[in-house]
């Protein structure tokens, strides 16, 4: 596969997956192979997960493939980013591959087929597991029109949905991080939530909702931010989105620097992710679910977020990289993990490192 273009390939295996698991019985032998740890059951915003191991938005963005995915082990997919408007994003190449720091580099910019075509594809193909969609905006969205266009993305997935994330953080789209800043968030988060409550059938707070955060922000901001999500009713943060920085990447910095723009992702994310997620649990003093991205290819990475505070974690770069029987290994290596800890249960372990992770910012 490494000897295809980087989105080639990514779109042959994503295509692929529906042809070779498509039929009900061969995801169900594929599902008792790709064996799922027996966490017991994770309750999370409301949720129940079979395992905290998850797939990152951006792999599956039309929801193509949900169910044979959920086949290889996952405890959740979040599928997306989709946005109100189809759009194809930016130009080709757009995708790249750095093998020595196993690590990708993004500019995407929420290339996918819209809201509405993906909600009425997923309304009949869920997945086992967990879903949650990632909503961004539309890059033909003025400023002026971008809360109502998150509006009526929400709106168009919500049926689909057991959760929805409001990605704010990717690089890739013109003036989306702005969004981080405490004002502009808590304008955009108080008009879903008031959309979330009115769509919802029970009476209560709607669907849980989740916010990306981008790993480039400084900690005054994710104090605020944290005061913000909370005032705001939200159900968990996602830390975090790729990086904007390439600072100590083994590969030729000319070579980096002639790829252009780009969120980078991978294993050079996973230190800043971590102490970021440290952070947040510290800030919300384990009040507020946080859940774990970034530079996540072994079970001891994933065990380093959950220590640092994440309930759940999600990887994309490392499912790329270790192929697909990687949330087996994952949940596998976690479940010893916990016993050699020591742990009773995953609960138990979440954010008991937080103190000392969290006391380097940088």
């Amino acid at each position: 596969m490494f000897r295809l273009a980087p989105e080639t390939a990514h779109e042959f295996a994503l295509h692929s997956l529906p042809f070779l698991l498509g039929p009900s019985s061969v995801r169900s032998l594929v599902s008792k192979r790709f064996w799922r740890a027996p966490f017991g059951k994770l309750e999370r915003f409301g949720l129940t997960f079979e395992n905290p191991v998850g797939l990152a938005a951006g792999f599956d963005k039309n929801g193509i493939a949900l169910a044979p995915l959920a086949a290889l082990g996952f405890g959740h997919i979040e599928a997306g980013t989709v946005t109100l408007q189809p759009q194809p994003g930016n130009p080709r190449p757009r995708l790249f591959r750095l093998p020595l720091d196993r690590a990708l580099i993004n500019r995407a910019g929420f290339n996918n087929e819209g809201a509405a075509a993906f909600a009425a594809r997923v309304k009949d193909s869920r997945p086992t597991c967990v879903l949650g969609v990632s909503i961004g905006k539309s890059r033909a969205a003025t400023d002026e029109e971008t809360l109502d266009d998150y509006l009526k993305c929400f709106e168009t997935v919500y049926d689909v949905a057991d959760y929805i994330a409001v990605n704010v953080s990717s690089p890739n789209t013109p003036g989306l991080r702005d969004l981080q800043k405490a004002d502009q968030l808590e304008s955009l988060l108080r008009a879903l939530q008031e959309l979330n409550q009115r769509l919802s059938n029970t009476g209560k707070n709607g669907k849980p909702l989740l916010v990306k955060l981008a790993p480039d922000l400084e900690e005054e901001d994710l104090e605020l931010i944290v005061d913000v999500c909370k005032r705001s009713r939200v159900s968990g943060l996602i830390a975090t989105n790729t990086t904007v920085s390439r600072e100590g990447l083994r590969t030729d910095a000319a070579m980096v620097s002639s790829l252009g723009e780009g969120g980078l992702s991978g294993e050079p994310l996973r230190q800043r992710s971590t102490q970021m997620i440290a952070n947040l649990y510290r800030f919300s003093a384990g009040s507020m679910r946080v859940v774990g991205v970034g530079g996540i290819f072994s079970a001891a990475d994933a065990w380093e977020k959950i220590s640092a505070g994440a309930s759940l974690v999600q990887l994309y770069t490392g499912f790329i990289y270790r192929g697909p029987a990687i949330a087996r290994e994952i949940n596998a290596g976690l479940s010893e993990i916990l016993k050699r800890e020591g742990f009773g249960s995953l609960d138990e372990a979440v954010g008991c490192r937080a103190p000392e992770l969290s006391k380097t910012w940088i």
